[in-house]
């Protein structure tokens, strides 16, 4: 088994290189992935196989939700003094608020521990270099 880090061959019953003891049998992330706008649902374990550049996508679009889940809670919240609002309606929408924020906050730690940060914003000009750095290799 060749080792996807070092590229020297390995015996084929060795669950580590025996060059660089990286894990032989761990898939690395790459780009030939599809990713769905949804997959920012998956949970951590099926997160960290992603690709850092499928995981910018993810937290740009989790970013975009979570914000508009912001704006319809405020709503809520300001409509609720001036019309009887119910609380489950309310409890729903600050509920919806708190899932986004902690989807957003697993994908920002993922990028934290490959990237050093995360990112303030995730615009086309950070994706377009990336992904320029990435093809250019």
């Amino acid at each position: 088994m060749i080792c996807s880090y070092c590229q020297t061959e390995n015996s084929k019953i060795a669950s580590e290189c025996d060059l660089c003891k990286a894990p032989l049998k761990v898939e690395r992330p790459s780009l030939n992935r599809d990713v769905v706008e949804d997959d920012y649902e998956k949970p951590f374990p099926v997160l960290i196989t992603y690709h850092t550049y499928h995981l910018l996508l993810l937290l740009r679009k989790v970013r975009e939700e979570r914000t508009k889940c912001y704006h319809l809670m405020r709503g809520v919240q300001k409509g609720s003094k001036l019309i009887e609002i119910d609380s489950d309606t309310l409890a729903f929408a600050e509920s919806e608020y708190r899932r986004y924020t902690a989807r957003m906050r697993v994908i920002e730690g993922i990028l934290i521990d490959r990237m050093g940060y995360k990112p303030k914003r995730v615009d086309i000009k950070l994706l377009e270099s990336l992904r320029g750095k990435i093809e250019n290799g």
